[in-house]
């Protein structure tokens, strides 16, 4: 196995324990990684490669398997897909069973509602790397402030959310 399938094990591997949330919990890490770390893309290819995992179909983590194929074609994706996907899911198997067993247990209610606050700071810590990537500065802040604010306060359409981002870039940029 080459250098670059061992630095893509050594990155997803340890990230698909901390998918708490979804795969979108990690992205923040990610970027820290490919970019950063590692240099295997700048921050325009791998915002190119997180909008288009957004676009596609399939879970969020798809961003991984973009990943793995910048890193190294069809056999990255499939490395660092399996990194991602196949150590959490053995566990989350193991642990529905521990769940299932000890359902409303103190211990399990403290857990769960401690995972909650952590899975949402890292969403925000996810969507806060995308928007310093993006380098829209403040009008990319304020638009997803106001977007954040709009849908939680509202039952607005996102796709509305997103046509007016996307008006607003038109005439700002």
């Amino acid at each position: 196995m080459g250098r670059a399938m061992l630095d893509l094990l050594r990155v997803f591997l340890p990230l698909s324990f901390l998918t708490v949330g979804g795969g979108q919990s990690v992205v923040a890490d990610i970027h820290r990684q490919s970019v950063d770390v590692y240099g295997w893309m700048s921050n325009a290819q791998f915002l190119d490669l997180f909008a288009l995992s957004r676009l596609a179909p399939g879970p969020g983590s798809l961003l991984v398997t973009l990943v793995g194929w910048q890193v190294s074609g069809l056999v990255g994706a499939l490395v660092a897909s399996f990194a991602i996907f196949v150590p959490s899911s053995v566990l989350v198997y193991g642990l529905a069973h521990v769940w299932t067993r000890h359902a409303g247990r103190p211990w399990i209610r403290a857990i769960e509602a401690g995972l909650v606050p952590v899975a949402a700071g890292m969403v925000l810590a996810a969507s806060c790397t995308v928007l310093r990537a993006a380098e829209g500065g403040a009008w990319a802040w304020a638009v997803a402030g106001a977007s954040t604010l709009a849908l939680m306060l509202t039952k607005v359409n996102p796709f509305l959310m997103l046509a007016l981002g996307a008006c607003v870039f038109l005439i700002v940029l």
